[in-house]
């Protein structure tokens, strides 16, 4: 790492104080920001469902268990270190203070793989869903982007308007969506189809024909990090939070907690009343719909009970989310541009302290994925990239524990080094379980991606090595504002 105490001019929401009016505005509530961690861990329960059982078989609900405790040493890092550097920007400032300013350009593209394939993920299985329920399969091509689009328009808008806006918003469907989820748990649980002898099978999956199925089913359980991914977002909100900056792992933990618990308990519900032995699973989503209509079939009220879950088990979820990650994308590439790694114009905010051109690049880049159409390519992609992602903010920690063990930090996770170290571990193992079973179509969505990212990366190079205003970084640390 090299750092410098800052001798040129940096802006006004470095140094402290006010955030001028330019910038981002302190107008988001714990809650809200709880709720848009939750709500982007809480993504496709009944989209994704079809990806989930086929990986991990009957024995769903335990991978969900054992990816919730292996996800939590990795949000109680992240914790501590929001707390020690809170700036907008979470990766990007963990890892340039930590190792240097590629490593934290690199983190940061890493996640953001993640976070932009989101909107175009979440459009996707509202279009499936709507084709499923009521088109007959009928949309597809031209018109489901065309279609996908004009949502994702939306949703831009959304992003452009106040913080209580879109709180407010996801804070409704959030709360819609795991109360009819959990309902949904209920009705299987006591509906008289469900068997523990349906556990025989435990650990049947998809890849067992490929790995084996002990390897089969690791491998699945490790690419279930996709659907925790989403804690990190809390970090990126942290300039407009009004609350005491150690109260931001109530948000992290709680995040990963709520979704870990409600996961394992649907899922456990859920496969009690499927024969592992005659269902064939491919990855084809909305297995719960099958499910439901398999079990309560003769019931005349079914088909709106489906329509209903299909509203709070699909839109809710998937709105709560892409708002979730939109957002912290947006602050991601506000960040970059304000602490010069981009255009200066990256940081410009409109009248409600909104980033601009962030919001647009990400609506234009979000319409680019909407094109891959492959909900088992999105899936493996945001595994491996969050990860990666997670490995380096873990060696971030440990180096920064070593190296500034002076620096203040008002939340300390618990364990000390111990838990950093299982956090790095637990991150490279995810994420070479995921390596192992990532596919040709996601390597190549993966590389064209890092290619971009390559082209920014050599264009920054360029651009640091022009003596001058633009030729370092910048990040405030409990030691002032240091210049990398």
């Amino acid at each position: 790492m090299s750092a410098t105490k800052s001798s040129t001019p940096v802006p006004a929401s470095a140094t402290g104080g006010n955030v001028p009016a330019s910038g981002l505005k302190k107008s988001l509530r714990l809650l809200f920001v709880y709720t848009l961690a939750t709500g982007a861990i809480f993504t496709f329960v009944c989209y994704w469902d079809g990806i989930f059982l086929s990986y991990c078989g009957p024995g769903t609900c335990l991978g969900f268990m054992l990816m919730t405790a292996m996800v939590l040493p990795i949000g109680f890092v992240y914790a501590e270190l929001s707390s020690m550097l809170p700036s907008t920007g979470s990766c990007l400032v963990f890892n340039t203070v930590g190792m240097n300013k590629h490593a934290g350009f690199w983190s940061a593209w890493l996640i953001m793989c993640a976070w932009l394939a989101v909107p175009a993920a979440g459009v996707l299985g509202i279009l499936e869903w709507l084709n499923y329920q009521f088109l007959g399969n009928s949309l597809n091509g031209t018109h489901a982007v065309i279609i996908g689009a004009a949502m994702l328009c939306v949703w831009c808008v959304i992003s452009l308007c106040k913080n209580v806006v879109a709180g407010s918003l996801q804070t409704a469907m959030l709360f819609i969506a795991i109360g009819g989820l959990l309902v949904t748990a209920a009705m299987f649980f006591f509906s008289g189809h469900w068997s523990i002898s349906n556990f025989a099978s435990f650990f049947a999956n998809a890849n067992a024909g490929d790995y084996g199925i002990g390897l089969g089913w690791i491998i699945g359980c490790a690419f279930l990090i996709t659907p925790y991914f989403g804690f990190e977002t809390v970090p990126a909100m942290v300039e407009e939070g009004t609350f005491p900056i150690k109260d931001q792992k109530k948000a992290i933990l709680g995040s990963v907690l709520t979704c870990g618990i409600i996961y394992a308990i649907f899922y456990f519900a859920e496969a009690g009343c499927i024969d592992w032995n005659a269902y064939a699973f491919d990855g084809s989503p909305f297995v719960t719909f099958e499910t439901l209509k398999l079990v309560f079939g003769g019931a005349g009220w079914m088909s709106w009970f489906v329509i209903a879950l299909g509203i709070f088990g699909v839109v809710f979820p998937i709105g709560t989310s892409v708002l979730g990650f939109w957002y912290s994308a947006v602050r991601m590439l506000f960040a970059m541009g304000r602490q010069n790694f981009l255009p200066k114009s990256f940081a410009k905010c409109n009248r409600y302290g909104q980033p601009i051109v962030p919001n647009l690049l990400i609506l234009v880049i979000s319409i680019g994925f909407l094109a891959m159409q492959s909900i088992t390519a999105f899936f493996d992609l945001m595994a491996f990239a969050c990860a990666i992602c997670y490995a380096m903010s873990s060696i971030s920690a440990i180096l920064l524990d070593i190296r500034h063990p002076e620096w203040e930090r008002p939340y300390r996770a618990p364990g000390g080094m111990a838990m950093k170290i299982a956090s790095l571990v637990i991150s490279v193992t995810v994420a070479f379980f995921c390596c192992i079973g990532i596919g040709v179509e996601t390597w190549v969505g993966f590389a064209g991606y890092m290619g971009v990212g390559l082209v920014l990366w050599a264009s920054m190079l360029v651009k640091w090595r022009v003596k001058g205003e633009n030729s370092t970084v910048w990040m405030r640390t409990p030691a002032g504002v240091l210049e990398y």
